[in-house]
């Protein structure tokens, strides 16, 4: 029995970064793991904790809706749908509470909405395939929860077990490896929905509680710490990195990936997904786990309900990112004859793509889109996920050392 681990990508200066999923591997012999993978201020206490209460069921979003217009989806407030019925006020609870009460009450009030997430797993070559868990959190009274792309990866069957301790079986309703976010859906009654808030409004010193399921057996295991910083990245899966991520040391343990990040409201602020705990020089870190910010959870979960999918644009290039050693190698130069210190070279283009409708070709370097700079913090893939699908946009071009502007119309990814 052992952890199923996610590794980071190479390349992100020997930094281990896992994936905070907890999982039982059974092996038949012979198998190995090699081939597998995982992994506004602030208001007072009291004057937050007046606020506290029960939860109460989210409106119902759209089953199904057609893609709108072209421009970015602008970040919601709420799951809520036009025309749905808005929950009452709740009513305030009697008297001041400190800090320690009020991470009890919250605890109270969103413990039902978390449970354990459990992923049988596809086999692998032969064998059994084992078993992954994590957690998720109840974000729509119609048994919409959400937890991690990781989470939920490579699944042949899910089931989700509540606070209560009962079962359930969940289907997939639609998964988005680049946010790392996915929702599963459940019949039935749900005993509780989650408060979403507004990830914007954090402020770094700010407390936050963990809930999720350590190490895959501990269900529902609380933890406390501090929003430790904001904007922060890291590298995720298809060469895309991670941004405007939720900086926390609340303890995130194996299991908690998908789990809840929550302010004293009583609101998701965020979805832990991962946590790092050494770097490549031996040093230990501790401390240093991180939260997908809510209002990325609310964009993304709506697109999955409604569609079942996330649209993402998409150019129709293979490329490598320039380096110094590979402008060196092929005499990579700008326009002014100097070694490029960015941008990706082209090493083929996709038939039927936009790359190939404009023209670009084996060997163009593309510096920039829109001016947005293409470099190794700011990879092609990244910047594309900044536009929508049938955006047209410029890329800035060097074919044989000679700057072009071509206009280009993304289309959605395959």
């Amino acid at each position: 029995m052992r952890d199923l681990l996610r590794r980071a990508p190479r390349g992100w200066r020997g930094m281990g970064l896992v994936l905070a999923l907890g999982a039982t591997l059974v092996l038949a012999p012979g198998c190995t793991l090699s081939n597998l993978r995982t992994v506004a201020p602030t208001p007072t206490a009291p004057a937050i904790l007046a606020s506290l209460s029960t939860p109460t069921a989210a409106p119902d979003l759209p089953r199904r809706a057609a893609s709108t217009g072209t421009a970015a989806p602008a970040v919601p407030t709420s799951v809520s749908i036009p025309g749905t019925a808005t929950p009452a006020a709740q009513p305030p609870v009697n008297g001041p509470l400190n800090e320690d009460e009020a991470v009890v009450r919250v605890v109270e009030k969103m413990n039902p909405a978390v449970v354990t997430v459990l992923n049988q797993l596809q086999s692998q070559g032969t064998g059994f395939g084992g078993e992954a868990s994590g957690t998720g959190v109840i974000i729509d009274a119609r048994g919409y929860i959400a937890t991690n792309n990781h989470v939920v990866a490579n699944q042949q069957s899910l089931e989700v077990i509540f606070a209560d301790s009962h079962k359930a079986v969940a289907t997939l309703v639609g998964a988005d490896p680049i946010s790392d976010l996915a929702v599963l859906k459940v019949d039935g009654t749900m005993p509780a929905v989650a408060s979403l808030g507004d990830s914007d409004k954090l402020k770094p010193g700010e407390t936050v509680i963990a809930i999720g399921s350590a190490l895959g057996d501990f269900h529902n295991t609380v933890t406390e710490g501090v929003v430790s910083g904001l904007n922060r990245s890291l590298p995720g899966d298809n060469g895309v990195t991670m941004e405007n991520l939720i900086q926390t040391d609340a303890a995130i343990n194996h299991g908690n990936s998908g789990g809840p990040l929550l302010n004293l409201r009583g609101e998701v602020i965020g979805i832990n997904t991962a946590v790092v705990r050494s770097t490549g020089t031996g040093d230990v870190a501790e401390g240093l786990g991180f939260a997908i910010p809510v209002n990325t959870v609310k964009t993304i979960t709506s697109a999955l309900i409604t569609q079942g999918k996330v649209a993402r644009p998409y150019l129709g290039v293979q490329s490598r990112p320039v380096t110094a050693s590979l402008a060196s190698y092929f005499n990579l130069l700008d326009a002014n004859g100097n070694l490029l210190d960015h941008g990706v070279v082209v090493l083929d283009v996709t038939a039927n793509s936009p790359a190939e409708t404009v023209g670009l070709r084996p060997g163009d370097v593309i510096l920039a889109i829109n001016g947005q700079a293409i470099d190794l913090d700011n990879t092609l893939l990244n910047i594309l996920t900044h536009f929508a699908v049938n955006d047209r946009v410029t890329l800035s071009v060097i074919r044989a050392g000679k700057a072009l502007e071509i206009p280009v119309t993304l289309t959605e990814r395959p």
